[in-house]
């Protein structure tokens, strides 16, 4: 073998890997849906989800489609131990509500950005007054899909959009890989409930829907928002004092709260107030 031949084969790995590594960044979680932008007086606000480490938006003139600014909305703290495509919350959907420009992420949380001022705050109650904001029924995950709306519990329980998101992403075993939280009905009974989909072995836990958990009882028909309660946060009014995985935090405004925390072998419910 001659020189010349022997470094062109000893390239060729690197080159296939450089080929290849956009396909294994996604490994572990997918691509984020696509998120319709929203217009208002003549701008044209987006959302790229083409950074994993921020959620931002940018904001275009639509007659010139010059770019006028971006700026980013929230950021995600990534833990060098653990695989940083799993630690990656995108937007999920954009909304206008007079002159705030209203914004949704992947973990349940709303943030109202002005657009005068370009202030950020976080509001549970203002996405529902958002315009140009609907739920997309047909972005669902794979892993829903697979498991509830076309899956063998397809029988007894379909997907329930009361919420919007009406799913949430969380690494809540905390094996490194994402889980997907779904809302979901009881056919029979109508009972509201949430089931989660296990990201490695695509199996789904129901919580409530006709399955009790805690003083959530069966039926989360209570419920009016919910939310990933990060890893890295502070438990109160509970003797954890720190997570080791995602949670769910799911709440009635100005009423009770409750975190769902998997403690290794089930789910267990953990109340956060009256």
């Amino acid at each position: 073998m001659t020189d010349g031949s022997y470094c062109t084969f000893a390239i060729m790995p690197a080159l296939f890997l450089v080929v290849l590594l956009p396909d294994v960044m996604w490994a572990k979680r997918i691509a984020p849906a696509e998120v319709k932008p929203v217009i208002h007086e003549g701008v044209r606000y987006s959302a790229p989800n083409d950074d994993g480490r921020r959620g931002y938006i940018v904001a275009t003139d639509v007659r010139s489609s010059k770019k006028l600014w971006d700026l980013t909305v929230f950021t995600n703290q990534i833990d060098p131990k653990r695989e940083e495509d799993v630690q990656w919350f995108f937007i999920t959907a954009l909304g206008i509500h007079g002159d705030t420009l209203v914004v949704r992420s992947e973990r349940g949380t709303t943030y109202q950005i002005n657009l005068q001022t370009k202030a950020i705050t976080e509001s549970e109650s203002t996405w529902s007054a958002a315009t140009h904001v609907t739920t997309n029924s047909a972005d669902i995950p794979p892993e829903v899909d697979g498991a509830i709306k076309d899956g063998s519990l397809a029988k007894e329980y379909e997907l329930c959009y009361r919420l919007n998101p009406f799913y949430l992403r969380g690494d809540f075993t905390g094996d490194g890989k994402l889980d997907v939280a779904a809302l979901i009905k009881h056919r029979s009974s109508g009972k509201i409930g949430i089931a989660i989909i296990d990201g490695a072995t695509k199996k789904a836990t129901i919580l409530g829907a006709g399955t009790s958990i805690g003083n959530g009882g069966d039926d989360f028909e209570w419920m009016d928002s919910w939310k990933i309660y990060p890893r890295d946060q502070m438990a109160t009014q509970t003797s954890v004092t720190k997570f080791d995985r995602d949670a769910l935090f799911v709440s009635k405004t100005e009423a009770a709260s409750a975190l769902l925390y998997w403690n290794g072998r089930r789910y267990i419910w953990l109340q956060q107030g009256d």
